[in-house]
């Protein structure tokens, strides 16, 4: 009995990764293929042609395109855990008259789809002369990742002792200092989780990238790959696209491996104290 169910325990775990990972291997083998082979079901790699990766920098310009993802992820993920931290301090820390309403007002907002909010955001946008720029892009992944880095962090605010803060406060420090001297060593797991998420989502963010930049040039990954074209209107560029799509991987895939402790830390904390 028990042999069975490890045996069945291994063939879901297979199911799942077979799943998972399928996509991801078919696009790797697909990216090294070209001309009719693209349109041929083949389940292992019969050539590794370069071209298409080539390609995918010679039509456009992806490198640009990638820097602009790096630029609009890596300063969302820095305001967000700025603002968020702050915040977080302010709702778990002090009381005040409307905490719990404005608390809920932010989980609200993150449950608005895009977009129920592209016209408004459009209109702010230009109003601020922020259109086709990446502060632009900044400013409107900001309201996807900014609700839930307040709620997450607020959470594993409200559970850390009080007695560290009033040993800080007894000391002279001021609150500033103790957000960024206490509170932030002690929140770096829920920190990296958080800012893990929040570039994950600025990273894979299409409909505003796509509504709010006009140019090639200002465009993040995720437009700039849906609109590759080939070298007439009637051929499909399939492989430079899946060529396009492993490179925007490769990134997340190595920052998930390089802070996979601190986010199974942060993810655990936050089940056990949420």
């Amino acid at each position: 009995m028990k042999l069975l169910a490890r045996t069945g325990f291994w063939l879901l775990v297979i199911v799942i990764a077979f799943f998972a990972l399928f996509p991801f291997y078919y696009a790797i083998i697909s990216s090294f293929r070209t001309g009719s082979a693209l349109f041929s079901v083949a389940y292992l790699p019969e050539s590794f042609d370069p071209s298409n990766y080539v390609a995918v920098f010679e039509r456009q310009p992806f490198g640009r395109n990638i820097l602009n993802s790096v630029i609009v992820s890596g300063s969302v993920v820095v305001l967000s855990l700025g603002l968020g931290i702050t915040a977080a301090y302010a709702f778990g820390r002090i009381a005040f008259r409307g905490r719990s309403l404005l608390l809920m007002t932010i989980l609200s907002v993150s449950m608005f789809p895009q977009v129920a909010v592209l016209a408004g955001m459009f209109e702010l946008i230009r109003s601020f002369g922020l259109y086709n720029t990446l502060p632009g892009l900044i400013l409107a992944n900001l309201m996807l990742t900014l609700p839930f880095t307040i709620w997450v962090l607020t959470t594993f605010m409200r559970e850390l002792p009080k007695e560290i803060e009033e040993a800080a406060f007894v000391d002279g420090a001021t609150p500033w200092i103790v957000v960024r001297r206490v509170f932030l060593p002690l929140m770096a797991p829920a920190a990296v989780t958080t800012g893990l998420l929040a570039f994950i989502v600025s990273w894979n963010e299409f409909l505003f990238a796509l509504t709010f930049t006009l140019t090639n040039e200002r465009r993040t990954v995720p437009p700039a790959i849906a609109l590759m074209s080939g070298s007439t209107a009637y051929e499909l560029p399939w492989g430079t696209i899946m060529a396009g799509s492993v490179i925007v991987t490769i990134p997340i895939i190595v920052l998930v491996l390089v802070f996979q402790r601190k986010i199974v830390a942060g993810l655990t904390a936050g089940a056990v104290k949420g």
